[in-house]
């Protein structure tokens, strides 16, 4: 397995690190405190640095600089160590080169999760260099073109009825650790207010045409539409060798932006002079445990409704009304992320509070794939 360098001056905190890591089998080099820690990274060149930032002597984030500015090191992933009242550091360890963090007290659950996702970087990046779909479909999905629907229709078109069954079908489905898109159009109201029904139609059926298709095209397990929103899951048991489940949900949130791109230069065109709001769309991604219900439809005798349902539906769509407000266009949580680590590239970070909710959601701002 890998050699990890743990530094922490608090024995307890330290020994729980230590188990935790060498019960994966990764051998463990423990330091009390920064100038320790650099001595023995510097001598051995562990694959991962899992450091405190308040620690006597040298600190975490000194502890960080200097390993930043030795070319040997300069590329090792450090996961800092802080507490939720010292959420200032959060800011400061990603500005520093600080590659993830945990606030104290953890779960052992989320220690190893923070580890795989930062020793897992580079089988995530050479499974990048695999997808040769890539150009093809961003371009495809950029300019809209007929290609898109060529290419759903040829590669999927035979599956939809396996995936989405609307009948005959009994008992629930549940889905562990799926990733849960959700987006939605932030002005739809303000829109509406200014479009006669036929208007704010046609701009809906440009833009959730796409969406319909990028969500088949990445392989969503299930999709339906929520209000004005769109709702989509994404099954890891559906992972291919070079694309799992979370990093094609990324690529549907991409796909998403572009479209509503796309359908904005249509209003600016169409509308000359209108003053229209703008046309944007804002999209968060959350993972978690998700089932399937099947509700019977009384009007259609037979025929069943699948309602997606858990936390990890509600939390994905509560973050989707926050993202907006922090101009992100896509929002994820950590939890999502950390499943597509060294695979996508990452914006500003914050502690998210959701509506009912006490503890905020740890978010980041997706800005696109790490190419």
């Amino acid at each position: 397995m890998a050699v990890i360098a743990v530094m922490e001056d608090d024995a307890g905190t330290r020994l729980l690190i230590s188990s935790v890591l060498k019960k994966d089998g990764h051998e463990v080099l423990a330091a009390e405190d920064g100038a320790q820690g650099l001595a023995l990274v510097r001598g051995q060149a562990p694959d991962l640095v899992i450091s405190d930032v308040q620690m006597p002597g040298m600190n975490g984030f000194d502890m960080l600089a200097q390993m930043r500015q030795d070319p040997r090191l300069a590329e090792v992933p450090v996961i800092l160590l802080t507490s939720l009242q010292e959420r200032a550091h959060m800011r400061i360890g990603m500005t520093t080169g600080a590659d993830d963090y945990i606030t104290k007290p953890f779960r052992a659950a989320e220690l190893r999760q923070a580890v795989h996702a930062q020793l897992n970087k580079r089988t995530v990046r050479a499974s990048l260099q695999a997808m040769a779909v890539d150009a093809a479909v961003h371009e495809a999905l950029a300019d809209q073109r007929s290609e898109l629907t060529r290419l759903y229709e040829e590669r999927l078109a035979a599956e939809l009825s396996e995936r989405w069954p609307v009948s005959g079908g009994v008992g629930d489905e549940r889905i562990v650790g799926a990733t849960v898109l959700f987006a939605d159009i932030p002005n739809y109201a303000a829109l509406a207010a200014q479009l006669d029904a036929t208007e704010m139609a046609e701009l809906v059926r440009k833009y959730y045409g796409t969406a319909n298709d990028a969500a088949h095209l990445f392989g969503a397990h299930m999709m339906r539409f929520v209000g004005e929103g769109l709702l989509a899951l994404f099954a890891p048991g559906e992972d291919t060798q070079t694309v799992n489940h979370a990093l094609r949900a990324v690529r549907t949130a991409m796909g998403l932006a572009e479209s509503a791109r796309g359908v904005q230069r249509f209003v600016a065109a169409r509308y000359p002079g209108r003053a229209l709001p703008k046309f944007e769309a804002s999209t968060a991604l959350h993972t978690g445990d998700v089932t399937l219900t099947r509700l019977a439809d009384p009007l259609h005798g037979s025929e069943t409704q699948l309602l997606p349902v858990g936390d990890a539906v509600s939390a994905a769509m509560l973050l989707q009304k926050q993202c907006h407000g922090l101009g992100w266009s896509i929002a994820a949580s950590v939890d999502a992320v950390r499943n597509v680590t060294g695979a996508v590239r990452t914006g500003g970070r914050a502690l998210v509070k959701l509506p009912g909710r006490d503890a905020p959601m740890d978010a980041v701002e997706v800005l696109g794939l790490a190419l």
